[in-house]
Parts: structure tokens; sequence; C-alpha cells
């Protein structure tokens, strides 16, 4: 080979190469700061994902009964029970509605203190099988570990971060990985299992991540509209543009019902919803009433497990007051609900005030059949019934990527697919950080050095700007990021790719 061919050829090489140690740099930027995050969202997420298949393993007394022929209490009575075996203080709050003939009757009650609990009764007999706290429950502490750390605000901007980070380190990881110069597309997606010590290690981990890839990205996209900051922005922009709730959420249709032609005999014989009509204005339940049904509380506001995304925002209505009328008894709602399409499988949220509204949560695993009705206590009438149909753009592509974020869409393979990816994911995170340890230098950070003479990646570069204009609070650590690294980290020693 002649010299001028030599230096073509190595001209080549570094063409090729070129962009390769920055690409890197910042991929070990971005693995360092998600790896505990991604451990802890891994491991969080898919036991959330198993829920249905954990909780009556956790609590079998409470959740689960002996099926038997004999029918079913009535909701009306089941609820006296509830509430005969609570504080007289506590308030109904909040009654799952569910027929599976092997599971209990359960409603959530708020107590003089703020705290909410569960009670749970056998609906054949009205036995009470035991009570849990529902910020205590297993399941709802490994929800509030996934969205915030259980640190609240701080640890829910973190979690929100780290969700923006792992899209840098996925577009630098596919980046790193694609293939170069002779490379076939099996040495690229086929592991080497022949290569020994880190060289396996760099293999696995990039035939891993690309694997991977795909559904990491889904899931971090599905995640980000129910974070708590750049979530709310996306939502208020969604709806501005007439892509996100549907219409009416943000005003235009009334917030308070009529009672015309409504007679105080047409409810004869009903039972009254119970203390919540009757003592709406007795001392702290008063006040604890009105703050479950005040003036511009809005669905996220509710006492829910989970709504959906698009009505998150939509005020909740308020009921006529009527000192003549009984309010309807809870059976008398499930019934009509049932009328309008929704059997079984929903949230009620009680009204705790004379102004209060039966507020029904339809929350399927077809993002097609969700509902959320709004229901007058005292006449019956249907003030809002908002379906999927009504959603905008937006919110229907968001309803179908939190059901299979969740593992709901396609039932237990939804479930192992989303634990496959969450798992593979920490996986990842674990071989990054052993690849790392392996090639570390001692007393040295170990971060790739940079580039001899920086190339243009004008195309890396746009895509970071634009990823910080669209996510604010995660343009703001990028900056900090690169700042540290050209003042406080300064030139690190060469480290072999």
């Amino acid at each position: 080979m002649s010299t001028t061919t030599a230096q073509r050829a190595t001209s080549a090489t570094g063409a090729a190469n070129a962009g390769y140690r920055t690409l890197w740099r910042w991929h070990f930027y971005a693995g360092l700061f998600v790896m505990p995050f991604l451990v802890v969202l891994a491991i969080t997420g898919t036991l959330y994902c198993f829920q249905p298949q954990i909780e009556p393993l956790l609590y079998p007394q409470r959740l689960i009964v002996e099926p038997q022929a004999t029918p079913r209490l009535t909701e009306d009575a089941l609820l006296a029970k509830a509430r005969a075996a609570m504080p007289a203080d506590a308030r109904a709050v909040t009654a799952p509605i569910a027929s599976a003939p092997d599971r209990s009757t359960e409603f959530t009650f708020r107590l003089a203190d703020g705290e909410k609990q569960s009670v749970y009764l056998n609906p054949y007999s009205g036995e009470v099988l035991g009570t849990l706290s529902v910020e205590r429950r297993f399941m709802q502490v490994d929800r509030m570990l996934h969205r915030k750390l259980l640190l609240g605000k701080p640890g829910e901007l973190l979690m929100e971060l780290a969700a923006c980070w792992t899209l840098v380190m996925i577009g630098t990881g596919i980046a790193l990985w694609w293939p170069r110069e002779k490379t076939t597309a099996r040495a690229a997606l086929v592991p080497r299992f022949s290569l020994q010590g880190r060289a396996l290690w760099k293999n696995l981990h990039a035939v891993m991540g690309i694997w991977l890839a795909l559904g990491a990205l889904i899931f971090v996209l599905s995640g980000l509209p129910w974070t708590g900051s750049w979530g709310k922005q996306f939502k208020a922009l969604a709806t501005a543009a007439n892509l996100g709730a549907p219409p009416g959420s943000w005003g235009g249709l009334p917030l308070r019902s009529a009672l015309s032609g409504v007679r105080a005999d047409q409810h004869a014989g009903t039972a009254d919803t119970g203390a919540e009509t009757q003592s709406a204005h007795d001392g702290h339940g008063a006040h604890q009433a009105n703050m479950d049904s005040m003036p511009g509380m809005v669905m996220d506001d509710l006492p829910l497990p989970l709504t959906p995304w698009a009505v998150g925002n939509t005020p909740v209505p308020q009921s006529a007051h009527a000192h003549a009328v009984q309010a309807l008894p809870l059976g008398r709602i499930v019934a009509l609900v049932a009328s309008l399409g929704v059997q079984s499988g929903y949230d009620i949220v009680l009204p705790t005030s004379t102004t209060g509204v039966y507020t029904v949560s339809y929350f399927p695993a077809d993002p097609k059949d969700e509902r959320t009705l709004y229901i007058d206590q005292y006449s019956g009438t249907v003030l809002k019934d908002i379906r999927y149909g009504d959603y905008g753009a937006v919110s229907k592509a968001v309803s179908y990527g939190t059901s299979l974020h969740m593992g709901r869409y396609f039932g237990i393979a939804n479930q192992i697919l989303c634990a496959a990816i969450s798992l593979g994911l920490a996986t990842m995170a674990v071989t990054g950080c052993v690849m790392w340890w392996k090639r570390r230098p001692q007393r040295s950070f170990g971060a790739p050095s940079r580039e001899r003479a920086a190339p243009p990646m004008r195309g890396w570069k746009t895509g970071l700007v634009l990823l910080g204009i669209v996510f604010p609070l995660m343009g703001a650590t990028l900056l900090a990021v690169w700042l540290a690294d050209r003042t406080i980290f300064g030139r690190a020693t060469r480290q072999p790719a």
C-alpha cells in the first residue's frame, strides 16, 4: 500500500470515528446520572405492573372471599355496615365497584386527621374483613417510589430529570452502536459470547441496549405526560391547541345543575347517602366535606387511585342544593351507571357536601372504553359524560401510551413485555457500571476523553438544544453538565474504547 493510500485510509477511518468519543462522553454522563434512578424505576415499575396478581397475595384475608350462591348484599347495605365499622367522624369518600364473585367489597373513608383508610367487607354476609391505610398500602408506596422516590416534589423533579436524561442515553447509545465500516447486521445484533473480560461486557451492553431501545423510548415518552412539572405544562399546551382535554373541560359547560321539575316525593322510600348530607355543617365534618367538594376542584383533586390523563384538569360540577329533597342512595347510582353501559371495574367518588356530585371514573385496560361521569346527587341527572371520542388527538395517544406503559392493554403478555423491558434496562445500568469500574483508572473520575479536534456534529448539537427547549428543566441541567465538563473535569486522559 502506498503512502498516499495509507493516508487516505487513515483519514477515512478518522472521519468515520469523528465524534465517537464526544458521544461516548455524553453517554457516560447520562448513564452515570440515570443509573440509580433506572434501577428504582425498573423494580418499582415491574412490581406495579403486576399489581392485580400481587395484591391478592399480600392481603388475601381482606381482598379474597369464597364465592357463594346466595345473592350479594346491596351497595347501600354494605356501605351502612362499613360506616358502622369506622369511627363516627370518618367520611366515606370512594366506592370501587367490582363484580368479581371472589373479591371483597371496598369503601375508602377519610378519617378526622385527613388520613384515608379502606375497609373491606364480604359482599355476601356483610362481615367486615379488615382495613388498610391507603397511603401505606404496599402498591401505593411502590407507586410513590416510582413517581417521586417518596420525597414529594423534589423527588418528582428528580424522576422527571432522569426520564429526560434517559433520552440522551438512548440517543447516544444508538449512535455508538451504529455499525461502522464492514460490520454485519448479525455482528451488531447478536451477542458474541466468545469474547472475554471487558470486551464481552461491552458487547452485551451494546447489543442488549439496541434491542431495548424502542421499548425504553416508549416507556419514557408515555411516562413524561404524567410528571408534575413538564407533564402539567404539556397538558395545558395540548388543551390550548385543542388537542388534549375534551370540550368543556376548561369551561363552556354548566358546572351547577338545576332542580327544575324535581319533586321531594320523587325519591320517596330511598335511603339517604348517610352522614354526608346530614352533617355537612357539623364542625370538622363540614370543613372536611368542603375540602372534598370545593368550587374549582378538578378531577386530579379527587380521592381516586387513577384517572384518565385527558380529564385530570376537568372542573368537577356541583349539584343544586335542595333542602327538601333527599340525596339518591349509592345503589341507585350504580344501577344508573350500569344502564349507561358501565357494569363494573370503576370508582365512584361519593358526594361529601350538599352540593357535591357522584363522580364516576372508569379507567379500563382499553382506552377506547374510558368514561368519566358526573351525576347530580338529588335528581340523578348526568351533568357530564366524557368519553374517549371526546378527547383530543394528544390525549388519545397518551391514553394508549399509558395503558401500554402500565402493562394493561393486552393482558398478561403486556405485563411480561413491560417487565422484560424494565428489568433489561436495570441490567443495562448494572453492566454499564461494571464496564466503567473495569476501565476506571485509579484516583480518576474515568470519563472518556474529549476529541483532540472537536467535530462539528451539528445534528447532535441541534438535537440537544431542541431537547433542552422542549424540556426546560433538562435544558438547565444540560447546560450545567456542559459547563462542569469544560471547567471542573478538564481534559481527561485518553481511555481505551
